[in-house]
């Protein structure tokens, strides 16, 4: 619907006129007056400029040979022109919103224009800050859309965000069968009306797939007329308040190549119709849902399989613990025979049996052994033998660093390293300590922002004992307080990372925790949400060196 442009008479309009013609200045600036302008004058290029740096105006009437002293964007301006002059359109692109008129058609008529420039500023003005306001609204729906990743709770957020932004009457959305998405819908209908009637094209699954499939492969919208309802004449209202409203739309759901699902929204009758705008931010909304379903599905997966993982891990603490204690009793009670006959308790022991009682005794032995080490495997992830030698600190923080380096570019990240002055080593297992810094380094940038920062730092200090501590800070999303003492449980997520669709395994600091405390070591995390995090690692100094 095209808005009409209307103009407050109860607010005062300025205008300046400049005109090196005494006599047309004076004709236009009575025009002026007499539409209700407050009106300045100017007649050469000085005066013009002093009237343009002293106060604004709502509108400029300048001659044709004094356009060139304009500045750009200032306001509205109406050109007057000889009628031999040249009209050059390009420069009338210099402004915001620009007009002309002949010098010989009635001051009247400059007057009039005048009016209907400052009319077409005042529109142009109130469509920005319209579109604005639906830019700043839709982005609030997209920001809630990223804030969960319960498939249902997105659906909502999509119809009941679009529904109150537009000013609907019905919001509705579907996907269709894919293995990237759930299968999701979800409706919203303005207060006080009943379910929308959904358009022939939509009715259909088969033909609802075909449309939203069309336009994706076209990357449009498909704009709507009303429909009547089947028994009711063009623009009826079924029984209920059930209706087909006009200037409906269909918006594809999709990504890469194929189509994920389809939103229809519905305005009322009186909504004008669609603007690019719209539809542009529409769009960008549809692009945010699509993204978030398909992180929802990839996570929901895959904290699916890490609840089968903790089952399996679980399983695998209780079977372990009925071995060992179905093993360990019988293995004890024969454990004590044979130290009773071995003592001559039971009386003297033939050569030949005592030997078969010494193979018997180490395979005892042996076995009490194996099932100590399946009960050590049981309680950490990283068992196993440390291969110890000299590592050298400084050097394997920039190894690390230098490997990680690429990962923090490709996210605008500012990545350092400040080594302690001097040779600082450690006796550990150079490969599982490079493990702990690079699980460490590469979970600071993960969980960092676009543009943020990670520092990695090293200081020795000499208490308890002789130590050197490695921080790495960084400003990213910080964990919650309550949940800082759960980070080294295996398979724990904070709850801000999983509402933020960051993904992980909750493994990671659990297995660093317990290399560094198999090296004598100690972790420690202190961060704060929305500040950052830091991780400090304090290992023992090689001393000998």
């Amino acid at each position: 619907m095209e808005s009409r442009l209307t103009i407050d008479a109860s607010v005062p309009k300025s205008a300046l006129v400049a005109d090196p013609d005494p006599i047309r200045r004076a004709e236009t600036n009575a025009a002026l007056t007499s539409a209700g302008f407050v009106v300045r004058s100017a007649s050469d290029a000085g005066s013009l400029a002093a009237a343009l740096e002293s106060e604004p105006s709502d509108v400029l009437v300048v001659d044709n040979g004094l356009r060139d002293l304009l500045p750009r964007n200032v306001a509205p301006v109406l050109l007057m022109l000889d009628p031999d002059d040249e009209l050059d359109v390009s420069a009338l692109e210099a402004w915001t919103i620009a007009d002309f008129v002949y010098s010989g058609q009635p001051p009247a008529v400059r007057a009039s224009r005048a009016l209907v420039l400052i009319a077409r500023a005042s529109e142009r003005m109130r469509r920005r800050a319209e579109t604005e306001s639906l830019r700043e609204s839709l982005r609030k729906v997209s920001s809630a859309i990223r804030s969960t990743i319960d498939p249902a709770q997105i659906a909502r957020h999509l119809v009941d965000g679009i529904g109150d932004a537009l000013g609907a009457e019905h919001v509705w959305f579907t996907t269709f069968p894919d293995a990237r998405v759930p299968q999701v819908s979800a409706e919203w209908n303005a207060p006080g009306l009943a379910h929308g009637v959904l358009p022939v094209e939509l009715t259909d699954e088969v033909t609802r797939f075909e449309v939203a499939e069309h336009l994706w492969a076209e990357a449009e919208v498909q704009p709507l007329p009303r429909r009547a309802l089947p028994g009711q004449p063009d623009g009826a209202r079924a029984p209920g308040g059930a209706h087909a409203p006009s200037a409906s739309v269909v918006v594809p759901v999709g990504e890469g190549d194929l189509v994920l699902g389809v939103i229809w929204i519905a305005r009322p009758d009186t909504a004008q119709e669609w603007t690019r705008a719209e539809i542009g931010l529409i769009q960008h909304v549809s692009g945010n849902l699509a993204y978030g379903l398909m992180q929802s599905h990839l996570i929901g997966a895959q904290q699916e399989v890490m609840y089968k993982l903790q089952e399996l891990d679980q399983a695998k603490t209780d079977f372990l613990t009925t071995v060992n204690h179905e093993l360990r009793t019988p293995l004890t009670s024969i454990t004590a025979y044979l130290d009773m006959i071995r003592s001559g308790a039971g009386g003297a022991i033939p050569a030949g049996v005592e030997r078969m009682v010494d193979v018997i005794s180490r395979n005892a032995e042996r076995l009490r052994r194996l099932i100590e080490d399946m009960l050590t495997v049981s309680h950490q992830n990283s068992s196993g033998e440390l291969h110890l030698s000299p590592v050298n600190v400084g050097t394997m923080l920039r190894l690390v660093v230098s490997a990680l380096q690429p990962l923090a570019e490709s996210r605008s990240l500012s990545l350092t390293v400040a080594h302690a002055p001097g040779t600082v080593t450690v006796q550990a297992d150079e490969a599982k300590l490079e493990q702990v810094f690079s699980n460490i380094i590469s979970n600071a940038i993960k969980f960092t922002p676009d543009g943020g920062h990670v520092a990695v730092s090293s200081e020795i200090t000499p208490d308890p004992v002789p130590s050197v501590v490695v921080r790495v800070e960084d400003t990213g999303v910080g964990i919650p307080e309550k949940e800082i003492d759960q980070v080294f449980t295996r398979f724990f997520r904070a709850s801000n990372a999983s509402t933020a669709a960051i993904p992980g395994s909750g493994l990671g600091l659990a297995i660093v925790h317990d290399i560094v405390e198999r090296h004598s070591g100690a972790l420690d995390i202190e961060s704060g949400l929305g500040v950052g995090t830091t991780v400090s690692v304090r290992l023992p100094l090689n001393t000998r060196n």
